[in-house]
């Protein structure tokens, strides 16, 4: 299989490209174009050219055109499905289940019911309106954990708002964002979806770019900031969505038969790698040892091996950087006063595969727990009184996600409101929703993507006054 930049409707080729690995053989298996400066030159004057007719749109038309896209999407998920299984390693059926997120996404995205001009005040002499215009090019830059569902966040607000795009995905998992491309042929205008991948220098060249007005990017902390220092030459607009030191907070009352298996699939979902994962679970003296062995229970019986192989639930990490990461911080860990009660090591087998990890008697001053280990390895933490839960959650650089976990609804949401996180949720973690913003506290992003919020922050909002004639 070929795989090509989409740039102004049409596919190219690059006189350059780089190999693609697989992470379930740590071998490469197909080849990738590496986009030149020249090539994105003429993806940013093409969604140029497409901005202007594209934002003259009814919000109802560009809804249309953003579904017509979605289901083309649809229609290629047992083709592209394969595809983001060998580059990312995620198992077949979630793999699947990701593009169809992703089509679910761009469709109720631009469901939400947003007006662009809004009254701000009518007091008999002057009308005020709000009134919202699009921003121009956005150039998106998305992660290698989930290429497709952020990929579409990114464009259903980006074109549903009335802007244009040139997309850049990682470059180490860059081909099923080539393959949204091609669908972006057939079911949208030209230039007004632009695919191009590359390496980091390509992903400084878009944040730099004084043809770009807006940059939306999906990573890690230390990226975000190099991104932010980059397009802070030319003022563009950025949202960052970045990493978490997520905690889940166990009370006393908490039925763990219920929630074990919910806490598990939140922290090992995906290899751990989510930003908003569970990254660390604080629970009180009477239910940790139960908590504990429930978890290593349920990491002992899961199923980890190359995604394309059948009933298999957790793939490989995703690249060999990330791998030597993980075990590091593993291994830091078992020298250190801990009981390792499931997992803690690699799998003898190609591949960059951890064995699910969960780690009792972890302390507070811990790399596994004060960094964001994006991998399967969890600890729990003990905790006396949930006052003394709720500041040793907060005592952390990141601000993306949490959890409480309670049967008393009323003290959940309460404790749920002292938490420092973009989003917190109760009983629950791990998921996104189209009418939901998305975005964290402290160094875990900057402005929010999703929602009504999202939608707004690809436009700008310009204040309209009028005097009114007696």
């Amino acid at each position: 299989m070929e795989f090509t930049h989409t740039i102004d409707g049409k596919a190219e080729t690059s006189g350059k490209s780089f190999e693609v690995i697989n992470p379930a053989t740590a071998q490469p298996f197909a080849k990738c174009p590496d986009a030149s400066r020249e090539q994105l030159d003429r993806a940013v004057a093409a969604a140029r050219r497409a901005f202007d007719p594209w934002r003259k749109l009814s919000f109802a038309d560009r809804r249309k055109a953003i579904a017509d896209f979605a289901h083309g999407l649809a229609a290629r998920i047992d083709e592209i499905g394969p595809v983001l299984t060998r580059e990312q390693g995620k198992p077949l059926g979630q793999a699947k289940w990701e593009i169809g997120g992703g089509v679910h996404e761009l469709e109720a995205m631009c469901a939400l019911d947003f007006k662009p001009e809004q009254l701000i005040r009518n007091d008999g002499k002057h009308k005020v309106e709000l009134v919202y215009h699009p921003l121009g090019v956005v150039g998106a830059i998305t992660p290698w954990n989930f290429p497709i569902i952020l990929a579409a966040h990114k464009i259903a607000h980006g074109l549903y708002a009335g802007n244009t795009m040139v997309l850049k995905p990682s470059p180490y998992t860059p081909l099923a964002t080539l393959l949204m491309g091609e669908v972006a042929r057939d079911t949208l205008p030209p230039g007004v979806l632009n695919t191009i991948a590359g390496g980091n220098d390509l992903g400084q060249w878009i944040t730099e770019h004084p043809g770009i007005d807006r940059i939306s990017f999906t990573g890690s902390v230390a990226t975000g900031k190099r991104v932010m220092a980059s397009a802070a030459g030319t003022l563009k607009r950025v949202t960052l969505e970045l990493g978490g030191n997520d905690p889940a907070i166990v009370l006393e009352d908490a039925n763990l038969d219920e929630i074990t298996p919910n806490l598990f699939r939140g922290a090992f979902l995906n290899a751990g790698q989510i930003c908003m994962a569970v990254k660390r679970i604080y629970a009180p003296e009477s239910l940790y040892e139960p908590l504990v062995d429930g978890l290593a229970k349920l990491a002992r019986s899961h199923r980890v091996g190359d995604g394309m192989e059948p009933d298999i639930e957790m793939g490989p990490l995703q690249n060999k950087m990330q791998f030597d990461k993980v075990m590091d911080i593993l291994e830091d860990t078992k020298r250190q006063n801990v009981r390792i009660a499931a997992g803690g090591h690699s799998l003898n087998r190609p591949g960059y595969f951890i064995a699910p990890t969960v780690v009792a008697d972890a302390e507070d001053d811990m790399r596994l727990v004060r960094e964001e280990q994006f991998g399967p390895v969890l600890p729990v933490l003990r905790y006396k009184s949930v006052e003394d839960a709720v500041r040793r959650a907060n005592d952390t650089r990141y601000g993306l996600a949490a959890s409480v976990w309670t049967n008393d609804l009323d003290r959940g949401e309460a404790i749920a409101k002292q938490i420092e996180a973009g989003t917190v949720w109760v009983n629950h973690h791990v998921g996104s929703e189209a009418d939901m913003p998305f975005g964290g506290f402290k160094e875990s992003g900057l402005g929010r993507e999703i929602g009504s919020l999202g939608l707004a922050s690809y436009m700008e909002p310009q204040v309209v006054k009028v005097p009114l004639r007696g």
